[in-house]
């Protein structure tokens, strides 16, 4: 045992549930279990709904511990913020924790939750019927941890909070480019106030302005379907390109987690837009790197380049118009039923100007994306190191004011963190 550090009973030095008064009828904010990413460490409520007496409750900063399969096996473990001071509830099937007053710092809690010794020991809990297992409470609260002195909680925390931060503040930076590029298309292609609109007039057969005409995909694309896996795929031997078979959600397009494959002749090239064709039939990403697409997905690229224009078109389709939306949201859709989608065809030279604007900020989000995907590769790395006292955190300074520095300070504190990092690396290498 580590000089300081005490062996306890999680459940003794946990809020877990912490008590919240609520009541029966009134609304507050939710958070579904679909919200919550297993890189990510905040989750925020985007909704608000009716509490009618079920469900778990929690309030700023609690520990958000999927306890069923097979999200506890997939790490959808958050921590809940932005709840404007109100309670809010989720699923039933969260365990929610919360730290003690000058025994454990909340935080700290968070990522003891996320090691995998302690989310292997839940699993290793489960009890039920095949497909509906669930960790056991009574297991979970009697296990027994090493537990280090709130000082060292605290720095920990604060260590790994620091990439959980940047993450975060790369996310935003996404967001408002995101939402910059979507404006810009809603502007020329919707409200049709494209530069020089003012000297073109409307056609009133097509409803478009002159010139413009609507294109079936196929005339426009190329398209590759995605094929069924197989077991080469899984070669761990000899890697070969990423595999992906699903897209992951709305809002990241850039896929960064995938299992290696050494066969498989359906490719999709770096930024090629990649579309589901299972359910939830629609949504959107984009391959941050060249790989192989499995059965659920869909490779589309523009016969001239213009992926940006295309991408943002195929988002309002699918966001705004929900075509093949509606009931028919959870069915697959075929090779033919994507090559029929509809889309604008603007001038020549509107559809250039719009995908250099787009592509520009592409370029931006796809490099805050790969940015992430460091961040929580050393992050992941450190955790294990720092939970299980492998690093000695007491000469290590990570800046209190962490949470306002934003992309642009990064490289200011690359050598704090690199520090830190490094040393999770010289361990993991003398191993």
């Amino acid at each position: 045992m580590i000089e300081g550090w005490e062996e306890v009973k999680f459940g003794d030095v946990v809020q877990f549930p912490p008590r919240i008064k609520m009541v029966k009828g009134k609304i507050y904010p939710f958070i579904p279990m679909e919200n919550l990413d297993s890189g990510i460490k905040y989750v925020k409520p985007i909704i608000e709904k009716e509490l009618q007496g079920g469900g778990a409750k929690f309030e700023e900063g609690d520990t958000l511990f999927s306890r069923i399969t097979p999200c506890l096996q997939n790490g959808k473990i958050a921590q809940a913020i932005e709840l404007d001071g109100k309670p809010g509830f989720g699923s039933t099937e969260y365990f929610v924790f919360r730290g003690i007053k000058n025994k454990t710092d909340t935080d700290f809690i968070y990522y003891l939750s996320k090691s995998q010794w302690f989310k292997g020991n839940a699993e290793n809990s489960m009890v039920g019927s095949s497909g509906r297992q669930r960790a056991d409470a009574g297991f979970v609260r009697n296990l027994k941890i090493n537990l280090p002195p709130l000082k060292t909680q605290r720095k920990i925390a604060s260590i790994l909070s620091a990439y959980d931060d940047l993450i975060e503040n790369n996310l935003k930076r996404i967001k408002l480019l995101e939402e910059q590029a979507q404006q810009t298309y809603e502007e020329w292609f919707v409200r049709f106030k494209f530069p020089g609109y003012e000297d073109v007039g409307i056609d009133e057969v097509t409803g478009l302005p002159v010139g413009w005409d609507k294109v079936k995909l196929v005339d426009c694309c190329h398209l590759v379907m995605g094929q069924s896996p197989k077991s080469e795929f899984y070669n761990f031997e000899k890697r070969g390109l990423p595999f992906h078979q699903g897209v992951k959600d709305y809002g990241f397009r850039f896929p960064t987690n995938s299992s290696w494959s050494t066969q498989g002749n359906r490719i999709a090239e770096e930024d090629s837009i990649l579309f589901s064709v299972r359910a939830p039939v629609g949504r959107l990403n984009v391959a941050i790197e060249k790989i192989i697409i499995g059965r659920g997905l869909a490779s589309i690229n523009h016969k001239k380049g213009w992926n940006g224009f295309l991408l943002y078109q195929l988002q309002n389709i699918f966001y705004e118009d929900n075509l093949m939306g509606g009931g028919a949201i959870y069915n697959s859709v075929t090779k033919r039923d994507v090559e029929r989608i509809e889309i604008i065809q603007a001038t020549k030279e509107i559809n250039i100007k719009f995908n250099e604007i787009s592509s520009n900020i592409d370029k931006q989000i796809k490099n805050l994306t790969k940015q992430n995907q460091l961040l929580k590769e050393a992050r992941d790395i450190l955790l294990p190191r720092l939970m299980g006292g492998m690093i000695d955190v007491e000469d290590l300074e990570v800046k209190d004011e962490v949470k306002r520095y934003g992309v642009d300070d990064y490289l200011e504190m690359e050598g704090e963190l690199g520090q830190v990092a490094e040393k999770g690396f010289e361990y993991n290498n003398k191993k």
